[in-house]
This record gives C-alpha cells, structure tokens and sequence, in this order.
C-alpha cells in the first residue's frame, strides 16, 4: 500500500441497483456471509453460489453499510454502524431460517469474520456455527506497510481524515487472472472517483476507517470467551494482509469446545475468490452439514 493524501468534499449518497446477494433454496441450513472492509459481496460469491448449488443452502450475503457508496460516505462510517448494519442483516436472517425450521450458520471474510463473531457472542442461542474466514484482528500480514505502526497516533490527529492507503498488488490474491481483472478496475479509480466499488469494492482505505477498526476489533477479542457456537476458522499460511495468528488468537479463546483450524497452502488474503476457493467452499459446505445434523 501507498499514502495519498487528499480533501474530499461531503458527497450525497447513490442508489446502488443491489443490496448483495440473496440466493435462496430448501435445503436444511441458513447461511449468512459478511464480505470485508472496503469490499462487496462479489467476494463472497463463488462460496455462496456454491453453498447453494452444491448444498441446497440458502445463502444471504449483504452489502454492509455505506459499501459502494462514494469513499467520503464509506471514510465517515463508524464502526458502531458496521456492527449494526451487520446486525440488521443478521435478524433477517434469522427470521427466515426460524421461519424454516433450520440451523443458521453465520460467517465472513476478514472483517466479517470479526462482526460475525460478535453476532455470535451477542445471540449465542440462535447461531448454529461461526466461519471465519481470513479473520483480521491484526494487520500483520507479509504486505502490509510499516505505516500501519502509526495508526495508534495519527488516530488522534486531523492527519486521520486526509490520508488514504492505495491497494497494491497482490490485492490479496494468488490467482494471477483474477489480480489483473482488480488491477484493471482500481487503475481507473481516484480518491476523487470510487464508481466502480460496489462490484469489486475499493482501491482506496480511507485511513480514517483503519481508525474506527480499532475499537471494533477491541470489543471483539472482549468477547470471544461467550462465543459457544461450533467454530471453523480458515486462513492462508501467506496471508498477505493478516498472517495465521489472527486464526490461531481466536482458535485459543473462543469459548467453544467445537472448534477447527485449516490452514490454505496456495492463497492469499481472500480466500473466498483466490486459488483454493473451491477447497474453502467445500470445507464451509462441509461445516455447515455438520452442525444441521448435530
């Protein structure tokens, strides 16, 4: 990643022509995915459309607040309207799967993977199972900037609102193919120009928001003990934006007795898109069967 730095200016909200993916069937489990920070639900969908076709799952993955909006809405999200936002979500959900007599299993790529356990920790009794997936309670990954260090000062400081990291390759992917497409797409946007976000979410991070992820991520290693829900936890052993001990922190103090650790050989950061995509869905498929037959 590289600093820009740069004055945006209030910009009105965009109606978007979708709030993510919502793919239904009738089979016996429910699932919800939350995509990550500065994401969409397109990273998610290769898991998902499995999940359905594959699981007969009913699959709702969301778009969190203020995603694919333009980056001066998104830079001034707080991290109390994530979790609501993931909230909101995770209620319909579990209206639909109580209405269906099945299991909900919830999860997330990276910061879903946070808010998901949070989710899990505040509704202990409706939540079937917990996936996290790249889960990032620390930005200890092989590519992340040293620049990182200062967030902890720049947070209180003006500096926080002008500065935006730029994603850089590897943009969390192995797959070559894939990388160009995101290369292709986030050499076009700006600061000043994120149009093309709600398909394959920003090129930007609004340092402002790394901020609001601290608070947020406190809250979440508070509660991992009152997590009791099975837990899967899977992460690339070269995650370039978290490394394993993200999974292995988490793995070491949830309070479930159910719990699996699986570490992926030829992936990066978002595992749900890159190269052992197939192996993660089958293993998510997996997990949920286990539960909807507990």
């Amino acid at each position: 990643m590289s600093v820009e730095w740069a004055y945006l200016r209030p910009q009105n909200r965009v109606e978007l022509s979708d709030r993510g993916l919502f793919l239904p069937a009738d089979g016996k489990c429910h699932v919800l995915l939350l995509h990550g920070l500065t994401g969409s639900p397109t990273e998610l969908g290769y898991v998902a459309y499995h999940l359905q076709y594959r699981g007969r799952y009913s699959v709702d993955c969301p778009r969190l607040v203020n995603h694919g909006q333009p980056l001066s809405v998104l830079a001034r999200t707080r991290w109390t309207e994530l979790y609501a936002s993931a909230k909101e979500a995770f209620l319909a959900s579990r209206d639909v799967a109580r209405a269906k007599n099945v299991p909900l299993v919830i999860g997330g790529l990276s910061l879903g993977a946070i808010l998901s356990l949070m989710l899990a920790a505040e509704f202990p009794e409706d939540v079937a199972g917990v996936a996290c997936l790249s889960p990032t309670l620390f930005y200890d990954g092989w590519n992340v900037p040293w620049l990182k260090k200062l967030i902890p000062i720049v947070d209180y400081t003006p500096l926080k609102y002008f500065s935006f990291f730029r994603e850089r390759e590897p943009y969390g992917l192995r797959d070559e193919t894939l990388r160009k497409k995101v290369a292709a797409q986030y050499e076009r946007s700006s600061v000043q120009d994120s149009s093309g976000a709600a398909s394959l979410g920003y090129a930007h991070f609004p340092v402002r928001l790394f901020c609001e992820m601290r608070p947020l991520i406190g809250e979440c290693k508070q509660i991992l003990s009152k997590v009791k829900s099975p837990v899967l936890l899977m992460q690339a052993k070269k995650d370039d934006m978290t490394s394993p001990r993200n999974s292995q922190y988490i793995y070491d103090r949830v309070g479930s007795t159910s719990k699996h650790l699986v570490l992926l050989e030829e992936s990066y950061h978002v595992i749900t898109a890159d190269l052992e995509r197939a192996k993660v869905a089958a293993r998510l498929q997996s997990f949920c069967q286990s539960v909807s037959n507990a």
